[in-house]
């Protein structure tokens, strides 16, 4: 459970549910049993299946880091291996950055920058370490 999940994974599994006669295996998969329970009970009618074809679709379509800031709390479904060594960084600045990041996420949490606008900043923040 405590892997990434896969965007096509999602994909194929909420397209199944589209044709298929029981729809919400898909929520199951991406840790929203609630909605695969009302999908499951609702499998008798059409909305389930619709909605299934859609939510493939958005899967589908949609930005790897969107889906990942959705599904998987942000983290990278996938690992990349550094190629070169990491380069010596100023512990000052370290601090200075995550002084920042804590105050973004404190606007984050009183509801003054919304949670796309405090990714944004803190990737921009941590940008200026490396």
């Amino acid at each position: 459970m405590s892997k990434p999940k896969d965007r096509k994974v999602a994909s194929l599994l909420a397209l199944a549910g589209a044709v298929a006669p029981i729809a919400g295996f898909h929520k199951f998969y991406l840790r929203q049993p609630i909605w695969g329970i009302v999908y499951l009970l609702l499998s008798w009618t059409p909305i389930p299946r619709i909605a299934s074809g859609i939510e493939a679709a958005w899967y589908l379509f949609q930005d790897s880091d969107e889906f990942d800031l959705r599904f998987n709390h942000g983290l990278s479904s996938t690992t990349t291996l550094p190629t070169s060594p990491t380069p010596q960084v100023d512990p000052n600045k370290i601090g200075a950055i995550a002084d920042a990041v804590r105050k973004l996420d404190q606007l984050r949490e009183d509801g003054l920058i919304s949670e796309y606008e405090f990714e944004q900043k803190r990737r921009q923040l941590l940008d200026q370490i490396g």
